[in-house]
């Protein structure tokens, strides 16, 4: 048996931190200054991981090559397998010829501005896939359909990666908010309501900085109206739903609201929009059937709805609970029962969950399959050519052109399962929990740390959750308000995430251009956690502290 410990080199706290990013480091070196492709770098950052979990932290090699697989399969399924899916349906698109008509509708719709297009559909749109999907779907769909109406596949991606950080909180219908509520025996509703008065003041700023990164400036000056009307009724959207109404429903409420907040405005509003910001399509010259732009639509609108269906349906049955219970629970072999924690209990991150039916891959998979369907009966004289046939040789496609993105991302989750295991990456989160009082400033920051090695907001509610809370009690400030503060700051250690950086370069089909993609990531990543650090301190003194739930 093997218990992590988070002062196993040499009794010292300061010392086990400091080897325990040995990986993160080496993962950069190999990535940004060595150069090396972004599979070889992941696979070379195991290594340090097995290295220093093995040496280092004292963990068995059997059971830390034991973690290494359960990272691995849980890389292939679900994440790749929910990306290969969302690609799909975006293909789908593509193949179909459909994909100018979807870039046309945008282009209506934003009245050509493309920095409008860009915040309607990466924050309101893409939260709206967050809030039902999550798991790196909207990612791939989002920036995708970015790529439609016209962006470099750089400025798709960071616009994606910004945009994406405000509803991370409740993607997945609030799943990580309802893990940290669990994990520390306090009400979900308020871990929700504290969440919702902290990454609201997010949402408030994030159309500001997409306008920004559109066309600097100048941008921020010829779409403030946009930006001010999509971040108010974001933001308000969240902090309403998450103290007063479903906190599960708080992205959907967000978007919703948003969406139709912006739509409005563009009936008495018309940005200025110089020419290297227009549409690539002059969508008034152009005429679309009311057909036609439901049909470009349809892959999208049909994912909403069926995510609503499989996420809230409890009329006569509750579906959730009933796609849910299909899961198998697979205790790792070797691994279950051999981990366990302080009190000699066998933690429960070594059953793997093979939820082969709820897992969004399988939803997205009927969607992409209903569509294939659909588009195949509403061919026009071969204008619209479209087949199962087709639609399935698409799908071997994609797999074949993301291997090298798949053989990354298992990599990664490899990484992150040894690190998690072995008590790496909770000895990093003791470390900076030993400031004491300076925490509040800095607790933020370990949410940040446990996405951006794991890629999901959830697993570093997991990860680190507990420790706020027991810090929290230490320092003598609200424990809600800690955990509230782990969840903000792990919505925006996504962008910075290598399992998020693969993703996008695959969708935009950059070649290995994770090393770019994160040499132009990190500053907004960091800009908006200084913002957040900022704010949960001052929530932590008497200036904000009216703000605090519990």
């Amino acid at each position: 048996m093997f218990s992590p410990s988070t002062s196993a080199v040499a009794g010292s706290l300061g010392l086990s931190a400091l080897c325990a990013i040995l990986p993160l480091i080496g993962f950069f070196i190999f990535l940004m200054v060595l150069k090396m492709k972004a599979h070889w770098s992941a696979i070379a950052s195991v290594g340090v991981a097995l290295v220093t979990g093995i040496l280092l932290f004292k963990m068995p090699a059997q059971l830390a090559v034991l973690s290494l697989t359960q990272g691995i399969a849980f890389g292939l399924f679900p994440v790749v397998y929910i990306i290969w899916m969302a690609v799909w349906v975006y293909d789908l698109t593509v193949k179909s010829g459909r994909f100018e008509d979807l870039r046309t509708i945008f282009s209506k719709i934003g009245r050509g501005d493309m920095r409008v297009q860009a915040m309607l559909i990466g924050f309101a749109f893409g939260g709206l896939l967050e809030a039902l999907a999550g798991f790196g779907a909207p990612i791939a769909i989002v920036a995708a359909m970015l790529l439609a109406i016209g962006l470099k596949p750089m400025k798709a991606v960071l616009v994606t990666f910004v945009a994406n950080a405000s509803p991370v909180a409740f993607g997945a219908m609030a799943i990580p908010v309802t893990t940290a509520g669990l994990l520390n025996q306090i009400p979900g509703d308020q871990v929700a309501a504290m969440v919702g008065r902290q990454v609201s003041l997010i949402a408030l700023v994030v159309p500001f900085v997409l306008a920004l990164i559109m066309d600097g400036m100048r941008g921020v000056r010829q779409t403030w109206p946009m930006a001010l009307t999509l971040g108010v009724a974001f933001g308000g959207g969240q902090f309403l739903a998450s103290n007063y109404f479903s906190y599960v429903l708080t992205d959907v409420v967000a978007c919703l609201i948003s969406l139709t907040a912006g739509v409005l405005l563009l009936r008495v509003w018309k940005p200025t929009t110089p020419q290297e910001q227009a549409s690539e399509i002059d969508a008034s010259k152009l005429h679309l059937s009311t057909s036609n732009a439901a049909l470009a639509l349809f892959p999208y609108v049909l994912i909403v709805v069926v995510f609503s269906i499989t996420s809230l349906w409890r009329i006569g049955f509750d579906l959730p609970a009933a796609l849910n219970s299909t899961a198998i629970k697979i205790e790792w072999p070797g691994l279950h029962g051999n981990l366990v924690n302080e009190a000699g209990e066998p933690i429960t991150n070594t059953i793997f969950n093979f939820n082969w039916l709820s897992t969004p891959g399988t939803i997205l998979f009927f969607c992409g399959l209903i569509t294939a369907l659909v588009y195949g009966a509403t061919s026009q004289n071969g204008q619209y050519p479209m087949s199962l046939g087709k639609a399935l040789k698409a799908l071997g496609e994609g797999a074949y052109k993301m291997r090298y993105s798949a053989l990354t991302i298992a990599a990664v989750m490899g990484l992150a399962y040894v690190m998690n295991m072995s008590g790496q990456t909770a000895s990093i989160g003791a470390f900076l929990a030993a400031t004491g009082a300076i925490f509040p400033l800095l607790s933020p920051i370990l949410g940040w740390i446990g996405t951006w090695v794991t890629g999901s907001a959830t697993s570093a509610n997991a990860l680190f959750s507990q420790m706020q809370a027991t810090t929290a009690q230490q320092v003598g400030v609200s424990q809600t308000l800690l955990i509230g503060a782990n969840t903000a700051g792990a919505t925006l250690g996504k962008m910075m995430s290598p399992q998020t950086l693969t993703i996008a370069a695959t969708t935009v089909e950059m070649e290995n251009g994770e090393r770019k993609i994160m040499a132009k990531a990190w500053k907004y990543s960091l800009g908006l956690l200084v913002y957040i650090c900022i704010i949960v301190y001052l929530q932590s003194t008497p200036i904000l502290s009216w703000m605090v739930v519990g």
